[in-house]
């Protein structure tokens, strides 16, 4: 008779009757849940749409910034992550490398205003 052998700290939790993943007992905690209903709502679903097209596309989600935070780490300086290893590597899909570029423009704008204004009320 053989036993099976688990795999270290891979224990599998028992789902709750309720099905809930946000509390205490459940797998893993939801990180986005929140701004993704608001996302879909904004995009045409209902307003509350259900647990599980959330939960299925938090997994999406979660699995991309993985993803992308290895490759990242992989390239430029070991070990590190760096907006311009992310850059790097979107670079090639228009789409989110616009969004990337007017983010960060957005950012730097961001910092020259509160800069500017903390200057105004607290310097010289």
């Amino acid at each position: 008779m053989a036993e099976e052998e688990e795999e270290p700290g891979y224990e599998e939790e028992p789902e709750e009757a309720c099905g809930g993943v946000d509390s205490a007992h459940g797998r893993r905690k939801r990180l986005f849940s929140k701004e993704l209903r608001c996302m879909m709502y904004g995009f045409g679903d209902d307003q509350n749409p259900y647990t599980e097209s959330v939960d299925i596309l938090e997994d999406l989600v979660i699995e991309f910034i993985t993803e992308m935070t290895h490759k990242a780490m992989s390239i430029g300086r070991q070990g590190r992550v760096q907006v311009e290893d992310i850059v790097f590597l979107i670079r090639k899909d228009p789409r989110k490398f616009a969004r990337v570029k007017d983010l960060l423009t957005m950012n730097e704008e961001l910092k020259r205003a509160r800069k500017a204004f903390d200057e105004a009320n607290y310097g010289s």
